[in-house]
């Protein structure tokens, strides 16, 4: 039977699309962080492209339609892995894990409206990009090297650009926040196990948070009207200021993937996929933004605003994800696969900046062999998202989005050849 059980036909064809591969699932969750060619046989590279497109829109709370706000979104995903002997591996991949993508027009409260205003017709946007490059090396253990723990380093880059606009911010209206491209380093562990003869393959993967101490520029033009009213202080009026260039500290999240496959029969594979990321201790705090709204809690429209200020994006609960698929080969060179899926969300009332509480999907994908070492895969997902409020940092509800949806598109090219060692 060993014989039969062929991973590379069985490779899943929806591989060319990453579990999270879908905008603001939870939090800034994106590519899912996938590992999973670093565990193929030999020497193995892939190329992956992913293109989404999704349609968030609702209502804010004066009843005003807000079209969709979900800007399209594509991105790519590169590994490459060889064996150096048949007890040790390396490897090197490229993704893109986290980021954000969302722009307000029309009518409605996140729209400057204000004809006196200098970003009168400006609505609320952010985008928020990182990029991720990481370096793998494993070893083999057992007397069937079917066991095997690895790790190494990783280097992230991450940038963001966020505006707040219309009403609905109240004096927030018109701050802006610029984060300049900063470079950090955090690490990956694993284990994995593998039975070819069935098969099977079962990875733990841990990929630790990375603190960026990053340059930003802010600017907030109602802090020093509203911050004026200040009774004087220190012998002197109180001034707040309107602009702040300065460091912030944002703190990429920790999560775990769990990646499972195994035979069914010879020509039919099961998958599974789990995924954790702790949003809940992720916040983005920039210094001017915290500071005003440490001072707005003194003040009576300041009410409910707590003493150490606000976040400027937080999260309330931890994301959960889901995936379990099965491929069929119905040739020696073609085989074709199906997932299902759900995302837990990351808590409603969700940030107005990526009001989507999680989702469920359904996948469908093929691959073809080109010849003994080249493949190329495509697939697409289909993604229902949850009704989400959006709040603003204070908490105050102020829109709400439902019956939403979206797709995610994707295309894999892979290479891969045995080496025998012996």
């Amino acid at each position: 039977m060993g014989a039969n059980f062929n991973l590379k036909t069985l490779t899943v064809a929806l591989a060319a699309l990453s579990a999270a591969s879908i905008t603001s699932a939870a939090g800034l969750d994106r590519s899912g962080q996938d590992i999973t060619a670093f565990l193929q046989d030999g020497t193995y590279a892939e190329t992956v492209y992913t293109y989404i497109d999704a349609d968030v829109s609702g209502k804010d709370s004066s009843g005003n339609k807000i079209d969709d706000i979900a800007e399209d979104y594509d991105f790519f995903r590169y590994g490459v892995k060889t064996d150096i002997n048949d007890t040790f591996s390396i490897g090197i991949l490229y993704d893109e894990p986290f980021g954000a993508a969302a722009d307000y027009s029309g009518n409605n409260n996140f729209v400057d409206q204000n004809p006196l205003s200098p970003r009168n017709g400006e609505g609320t946007n952010v985008e928020v990009r990182t990029e991720n490059l990481t370096g793998i090396i494993g070893a083999k253990l057992g007397e069937n090297k079917n066991f095997q723990i690895y790790g190494g380093p990783v280097a992230q880059r991450v940038k963001a650009n966020v505006k707040l606009r219309g009403e609905a911010y109240s004096v927030a209206n018109g701050y802006t926040l610029n984060v300049n491209a900063d470079q950090d380093y955090g690490w990956l562990a694993g284990a994995s196990y593998s039975k070819p003869e069935i098969a099977l393959q079962a990875a733990l993967t841990y990929r630790s948070e990375i603190e960026h101490n990053a340059n930003a520029f802010e600017s907030y033009p109602l802090a020093p009207r509203v911050g004026g009213s200040i009774p004087p202080v220190a012998g002197g009026p109180f001034v707040f200021p309107s602009t702040r260039d300065g460091d912030i500290e944002i703190t990429t999240p920790e999560s775990v993937n769990f990646d499972f496959q195994t035979g069914i029969n010879p020509t039919t594979l099961a998958t599974a996929k789990v995924r954790w990321v702790p949003w809940s201790d992720f916040a983005i705090t920039p210094g001017l933004y915290n500071g005003f709204s440490q001072v707005l809690a003194t003040l009576p429209a300041g009410a409910g605003i707590p003493a150490e200020g606000l976040d400027l994006v937080s999260y309330d609960k931890d994301q959960w994800q889901v995936e379990l698929g099965l491929a069929k080969r119905l040739a020696p060179k073609f085989a074709v696969s199906g997932t299902v899926g759900w995302d837990s969300g990351a808590g409603n009332p969700v940030t107005s900046l990526g009001p989507i509480e999680g989702y469920y999907s359904v996948g469908l994908g093929g691959k073809y062999d080109i010849t003994e070492n080249w493949a190329v895969s495509a697939g697409g997902k289909y993604l229902w998202f949850g009704d989400a409020e959006g709040q603003i940092p204070s908490k105050t509800v102020v829109s709400d989005f439902d019956d939403n949806d979206g797709f995610a598109l994707g295309v894999k090219l892979s290479y891969q050849a045995k080496q025998n060692f012996n």
